[in-house]
């Protein structure tokens, strides 16, 4: 059984599709237009803005079908004619303004199947649209001062064009290098030099292909983003990455002398491997002695900057730090006399004691220094006791 007999009788909406919106932009007609006389009125408004109009010729051609329909008895039913526009941007904010005025058409009359006119390949794109919402029975496209072949290769000429001109992608290669080139040969052409052209454009091409190829363009791009983006980290955190940064420089500049000075310490390089253990010890001892005092101290700095960091954000690791920048204090006085011992191993007895002295006094200042932080975290327990909150509650979950 056909619809008709089952649903009832045959609604057919003949439907003008105008995608770029010329009806709204040189005819200032809103959309949708439902009806004979409203589309009637509107195409002779956009003929006489433009004659050479084909959506005029499309919405003539819609109520040229009404009339035959109404007249004929080719409907068994009622039949409605109506516009609709899209957007003169394209894309899918077009598509999606003629999904909208459609289902504002449906309301109005609720249509059983369509009959599609559009004036030609721009238009017939929003077929699927329309047929995923109500049947489209037949389409009518209306050519008037264009093939359909010219009109389909114009259209992607153009968006290849508009691709080429506002994509920075694109432009930068293939107008961008170009006009470079046209630049240096009016440039060597205005010094006489135009036997270096060869040259100069293959300069050019390397230079583009290295760019391209090794992502220069990317890197300097992201690192813009970065720079413009890049905003500063707590003060907490710059103190500490301050300190870290000054603490390493420290340590690399003390390793170079302590280098320098055991290199200096050999009158000629040793020829074998005996020869080298030998020596080794006088060396180590050499490099400990000249560079042991700026490698405590750039450590010394590099913590004491975390710990000023965990002071702000009150952090319990405050205290370990505390304890850790100490007991590497005093480390200088274990390897500067072990660093004597190695230089000069027959040294008298008392050298071997103060180095045994030293050892000692360092750890019994390492426990003091445990001692002291521990009763000072029981008695400022309240001043880390929200951060201990925060990592119980971090591990809890």
């Amino acid at each position: 059984m056909s619809n008709s007999t089952k649903e009832g009788p045959e609604k057919v909406l003949i439907l003008c599709v105008d995608r770029d919106n010329d009806i709204g932009v040189k005819g200032k007609i809103k959309t949708p237009i439902l009806g004979r006389k409203e589309n009637l009125e509107a195409a002779v408004a956009l003929a006489l803005k433009d004659p050479e109009e084909p959506d005029a010729n499309a919405m003539f051609e819609a109520i040229r079908i009404f009339d035959r329909m109404k007249e004929g008895a080719e409907v068994k039913g009622n039949c409605q004619i109506a516009t609709i526009s899209g957007s003169e941007f394209g894309g899918v904010g077009a598509d999606r303004k003629l999904v909208s005025e459609l289902t504002n058409v449906l309301k109005a009359f609720s249509a059983s199947d369509v009959v599609l006119v559009t004036d030609g390949f721009t238009d017939e794109a929003v077929l699927p649209l329309l047929q995923s919402r109500v049947p489209v029975t037949s389409v009518r496209r209306v050519i008037v001062k264009h093939s359909e072949s010219i009109e389909e290769t114009a259209a992607l000429f153009s968006r290849y064009l508009k691709m080429v001109w506002r994509n920075p992608r694109y432009s930068r290669i293939v107008l961008g290098l170009p006009g470079v080139l046209m630049i240096i040969l009016v440039i060597l052409y205005a010094f006489n030099l135009l036997t270096y052209s060869g040259i100069a454009f293959l300069i050019v091409f390397g230079i583009a292909l290295i760019i391209k190829g090794f992502g220069l363009d990317r890197m300097a791009r992201n690192f813009y983003k970065w720079v413009r983006e890049y905003s500063p980290p707590p003060l907490p955190i710059q103190i500490a990455s301050y300190a870290a940064i000054a603490g390493f420089v420290l340590i690399a500049i003390s390793c170079y002398q302590g280098a320098v000075a055991a290199a200096n310490s050999m009158k000629s390089p040793p020829g074998d491997i005996g020869e080298w253990l030998a020596v080794l010890p006088s060396l180590a001892g050499k490099f400990i002695e000249q560079s042991i005092a700026f490698i405590i101290f750039g450590v010394c700095i590099l913590l004491g900057g975390r710990a000023i960091r965990w002071f702000f954000e009150r952090d319990p690791r405050l205290l370990r730090t505390i304890v850790i920048v100490a007991a590497c204090a005093w480390s200088y006085q274990i390897f500067y006399q072990a660093s004597q011992v190695l230089i000069n191993p027959s040294l008298e007895f008392t050298r071997l004691i103060q180095l045994a002295a030293a050892v000692l006094t360092g750890i019994l200042l390492t426990v003091a220094a445990i001692l002291i932080t521990f009763l000072l975290h029981r008695r400022y327990a309240s001043f880390f006791r929200e951060k201990e909150g925060e990592v119980e509650e971090f591990k809890e979950n």
